[in-house]
């Protein structure tokens, strides 16, 4: 089976806006077995969208549209397909009572424009869109005027905010490949997510350990971002889900703790969990990751009840006004230093009275450097019951992946940590 996305929207096109549909559906749909052909992006403007479709749905059994369904002016996805499949358009009751319910449960007004999202191509399935105001849309297109021999395709046109549009995908367009595509040979997919390791390095151990299955049929795949390698196992046929396993089995012997979770799992909801389950706490100091590693583990869920406290000690005054470094150790060894980080996690543990504590103090330019201690120059402390531990890194990278790669690391350090029998 074919399958092609269309993006729309003028914002990616002027790179003010990065294109997270095309890698999240792409992931998804791979996922389930149903890899993406063509991915294209247009911007809002109706010969484009057009011209776009039509090239699809000449070629794919699934076209997959997102954006233009709202109610502004550059919102002309909707119309622009139902005059383009030669369908109607009319207005749809309960989708309009929906749209008023969501504004009135919320207090807020509904101008006149908005109910344009409750006009409905002619024969669409209507998927419903819990989150917003816009429903989603699957039109069955047979025959295929654009196809050769008039071989049908489903096109389905969905919302572009990503709150709307993934609870969207993972219900209604599901359900609805399921029904119309049933799978007809067995597919396995698992994602491994690494951490610490090179992607180049990764790639040749892996690739070493897993020569006999990928003989078989076994498919590799990786996904590098800063710091962190995701591997992708997948099989399709008879006995795929066993190879897959087998070969998870296989990497968890080679890569060890170079492994820290599964699919989607991330850093910090392992190490919030693991904290949880431990019933143990933390406290974070940071001064050049500006609370990065505070909002990763603020996005998680539950975390309230294992992290209590995270300080941006950005200045010297913050350094020693909250974490209680003395004013000799700034003067002795400087802001980033070993001793000044040792002294910012004793502190934010002893403030705090938490299980654990990181401190993080370095230069993430791109300027401050010196010959002693360039930019990307990092210290990170960890402190438990055990004692301080401190590693000296460099990160010469930009301020972002600067910041990224440190808050993984520290991250991972106390997974570590934490992976450790409980002293006590």
């Amino acid at each position: 089976m074919r399958v092609e996305i269309i993006n729309t929207g003028t914002e990616l096109m002027l790179g003010s806006v990065l294109n997270s549909h095309q890698q999240w559906l792409c992931r998804e749909l791979s996922n389930r077995g149903l890899a993406v052909a063509r991915q294209t992006s247009v911007p809002d403007t109706g010969r484009e969208i057009e011209c776009a479709v039509r090239a699809s749905l000449s070629r794919a059994d699934v076209v997959i549209t997102t954006g233009g369904l709202g109610p502004t002016s550059d919102d002309v996805t909707r119309e622009i397909i139902a005059q383009m499949l030669g369908r109607s358009l009319s207005e749809n009751a309960e989708v309009l009572d929906h749209i008023r319910t969501f504004f009135l449960a919320r207090n807020r007004p509904m101008s006149e424009r908005t109910a344009v999202q409750a006009m409905i191509i002619d024969g669409a399935v209507i998927l419903e869109n819990r989150e917003g105001t816009a429903p989603g849309m699957a039109i069955h297109v047979e025959p295929n005027p654009f196809r050769s021999g008039g071989k049908e395709s489903w096109l389905i046109m969905l919302p572009g905010p990503g709150r709307e549009l993934r609870p969207m995908f993972f219900g209604p367009v599901i359900q609805l490949l399921n029904r119309v595509f049933p799978v007809r040979e067995s597919f396995a997919c698992r994602v491994l997510r690494t951490v610490g390791i090179g992607e180049s390095i990764l790639q040749e151990r892996i690739e070493r350990a897993l020569g006999e299955q990928r003989a078989s049929g076994l498919e590799l795949g990786y996904c590098a971002r800063p710091g962190q390698v995701d591997v992708r196992l997948s099989a399709r046929g008879s006995g795929a889900a066993e190879q897959v396993a087998q070969a998870e089995h296989i990497l968890r012997t080679e890569l060890g703790d170079g492994i820290f979770g599964t699919g989607e799992e991330t850093l910090e909801q392992i190490v919030v969990g693991m904290l949880t389950q431990r019933k143990e706490t933390l406290a974070l100091a940071e001064s050049c990751t500006g609370g990065c590693v505070a909002n990763r583990l603020t996005n998680v869920p539950g975390a309230s009840a294992v992290f209590r406290a995270g300080w941006v000690t950005y200045s010297n005054e913050a350094k020693r006004q909250l974490a209680g470094v003395r004013p000799e150790t700034l003067q002795r060894f400087g802001a980033v230093s070993e001793d000044v980080a040792r002294e910012m996690a004793a502190g934010a543990r002893h403030v705090c009275q938490t299980d654990y504590a990181i401190a993080i103090t370095g230069i993430a330019g791109p300027t401050g450097g010196s010959a002693a201690k360039p930019v990307g120059t990092v210290f990170t402390a960890l402190a438990s019951a055990e004692g301080i531990q401190v590693r000296h890194d460099c990160h010469s990278w930009d301020r972002l992946t600067f910041k990224e790669v440190t808050a993984n690391q520290a991250l991972n350090w106390l997974r570590l940590l934490l992976q450790k029998p409980k002293i006590g």
